[in-house]
């Protein structure tokens, strides 16, 4: 029987405790032998990210064998957000960057870990890539100045042999940012992608070859109006890589010294690439016969394998967000991602009998039908164009609303700004609807997966398309009945969390909002941010110091007396990203004005939350504080104080 309860108020087994370990983060996977390796944050270890391994036949809910201990956790911080912290040579030697040093090691088969790279403050390593008997590296190395002149990047490579540790061979350099070494078949050649203050990586990169036996280097591909991504040989003098030079990223494949080639004769309105947030994600992976397994993406992601001929095929998996493809043997591939239906985690995918696609780790969801809710894709009318959304409407299996109500809605704004969400199954979301508060994601212009036209809607107008977006979406939401437009919060983190401010301040649609680590002064993030995104600024807003006017003014630090609704900020006390001054400044500003707010810093966190007490306490706080707004009871959970 159906109980009849106010939206808010449903009783949900779905603790903040569960949320912190029903949905595993993979950041990386090999096949090794019969085994799978992969890497994982422990959220119950303070956040370290370990390596794991189990059999490849093995059940999904098996224990794993753990091959990296604690207290090491192979996490880079290469360009800030890292990524490709460890790879393996041929015998199963693991090599991993050290969270804590940021050196390299190797574990062998003894278990003692062992240093290759000299201790050495503000070097950092990352992409790791094991090729043809070498260990490269992006190394990355801090030196004083001003920006753009904070750092020194090179891809090295790395001594694995020598007795005592040393600062690696550096081969290749040139550029502000270094991405995806790449060793031909024979090892003479090194292909990889550079690109230079003020771009982006998904603004303009070029891919380049360099000759390791003569140091010619030559650009293959690349322009002032081009993102290139993610080379890989596929024969002795071939190279394939994504490009979006059609406007969308595509495969196409290049002989040295001849012309571009698509590789799919079949045009497709989708991405294969995505914005290079974190060294060594990878789209697409040859196969041993010649043929590509890629993603594709437009709002969701797709499998398809594309064959020699020329023609593609879809592959049927339940998986359709942040799908990544890990590693490829034979016909088989290790990809993580969600679906709309399932929770993230690590798959084993045959591309020939699609089938026996089946999770390795995480992948299922212990909760019975109608707890975690299946996203609705939305489109709504906004002044740049069509907005595109994912709708999560409150589920709960044994509890309904009132007839005569409509339930509260968090809008939630994704970082970036250039990233984007598409509608996966998600406990956190669960939290939510499951006690009757119904979520929005919103992919507004500047976000990724629906193509470069989209994502450029946002050049110069951060903090106007954004929010103009958010706010389209949020209202249409509204009139099409599903949700009261008098309880409807917004929420987000990072570039998120300034578009939060950023509408609470510029508009009236929203009652309360939310902000992790969000950005309240464009003057001081221009100032204080790092090298990575050191102009990524002057694409959103303008150069400074001609554009220093429009900081002032777009900035919601400077527009507080626009804000009138209650504001919780979430901080990480170590975040070198959005540093901690940005929401200390922005709760002096709320409680000079008399505005109901809470701020809570979190010792030890960074840029984003990964310790299970962090992410339990946040979750709880968000919940504790939209009861408060919005009027409903929060049974069970402890309640946040709001200050005046």
């Amino acid at each position: 029987m159906t109980t009849i309860l106010p939206f808010g108020t449903w009783p949900s087994p779905i603790s903040a405790a569960e949320v912190t370990s029903s949905a595993p983060r993979i950041d990386g996977a090999r096949f090794v032998g019969d085994e799978v390796w992969w890497s994982e944050s422990l959220p119950q270890e303070r956040g370290r990210t370990a390596i794991l391994r189990r059999a490849i036949e093995a059940d999904a809910e098996a224990d794993a064998d753990v091959v990296l201990p604690g207290p090491w956790s192979a996490r880079s911080r290469v360009h800030e957000y890292g990524g490709g912290a460890w790879t393996i040579d041929d015998d199963g030697t693991l090599y991993f960057v050290e969270q804590s040093d940021q050196r390299v090691w190797r574990l062998g088969a003894d278990g003692e870990p062992r240093a290759l790279t000299v201790e050495a403050p503000g070097t950092h390593y990352g992409d790791l890539t094991w090729a043809n008997g070498r260990l490269l590296a992006v190394r990355e190395t801090a030196r004083d100045g001003r920006v753009p002149e904070r750092a020194i990047v090179e891809i090295s490579s790395v001594a694995v042999e020598d007795a005592a540790p040393s600062a690696g061979t550096p081969l290749a350099s040139g550029y502000d940012f270094l991405a995806y070494p790449r060793l031909s078949p024979d090892g003479d050649r090194l292909a990889f992608i550079g690109w230079n203050h003020p771009n982006m990586p998904w603004e303009a990169t070029q891919l380049v070859v360099l000759d390791i036996r003569t140091g010619a280097v030559g650009i293959v591909a690349g322009s002032a109006h081009e993102s290139v991504l993610q080379p890989e040989w596929t024969g002795p003098d071939e190279l394939t890589y994504s490009t979006d030079r059609s406007g969308r990223w595509t495969l196409e494949r290049r002989r040295l010294g001849g012309l571009p080639e698509p590789t799919a004769a079949e045009s497709s309105d989708a991405d294969t690439g995505g914005p290079l947030w974190n060294l060594g994600a990878r789209w697409f992976a040859p196969l041993d016969d010649g043929r590509i397994l890629a993603v594709r993406t437009h709002g969701r992601d797709e499998l398809v394998v594309e064959d020699t001929d020329g023609g593609a095929r879809s592959i049927r998996t339940p998986l359709s967000a942040q799908v990544l493809i890990r590693d490829v043997s034979g016909t088989r591939a290790l990809v993580t991602g969600a679906g709309a239906t399932t929770p993230s985690g690590l798959w084993l995918v045959d591309v020939d009998d699609p089938g026996r696609a089946r999770p390795l780790r995480g992948g299922v969801s212990d909760r019975s039908d109608g707890w975690l809710p299946e996203a609705i894709a939305m489109t709504f009318d906004g002044p740049s164009g069509p907005v595109h959304a994912f709708a999560y409407p409150p589920s709960n299996p044994g509890v309904e609303g009132p007839a005569d109500e409509r339930p509260p809605y968090i809008v939630t704004v994704h970082g970036g700004p250039t990233a984007h969400v598409a509608g996966e199954a998600s406990p956190a979301v669960a939290y939510f609807t499951s006690r009757g508060v119904g979520v929005l994601d919103v992919n507004y212009g500047g976000s990724s997966g629906y193509g470069r036209a989209y994502r450029e809607r946002l050049a110069g107008q951060w903090g106007i398309v954004d929010v103009q977006d958010v706010v389209a979406a949020a209202e249409g939401l509204v009139a099409a009945g599903f949700a009261d437009g008098a309880r409807l919060a917004i929420k987000g983190g990072s570039a998120g969390g300034w578009t939060v401010l950023s509408a609470l301040t510029t508009s009236k649609t929203f009652s309360a909002g939310i902000s992790r680590y969000g950005v309240a002064d464009l003057r001081a993030l221009a100032a204080d941010t790092h090298d990575f995104e050191a102009h990524y600024l002057d694409g959103l807003v303008g150069p400074l110091p001609d554009a220093e006017p429009v900081y002032e003014a777009r900035s919601p630090l400077g527009r507080i007396d626009d804000l009138s609704v209650p504001v919780l900020l979430l901080q990480g006390a170590d975040d070198p990203v959005v540093p901690p001054a940005q929401a200390y400044a922005m709760r002096d500003a709320l409680a000079a004005k008399g505005i109901s707010h809470a701020l809570v810093v979190y010792e030890g966190e960074s840029h984003g939350f990964r310790r299970a007490e962090t992410i339990q306490h946040a979750l709880e706080s968000e919940l504790s504080f939209l009861g408060q707004v919005f009027g409903f009871a929060t049974p069970g959970v402890p309640v946040l104080p709001l200050e005046d």
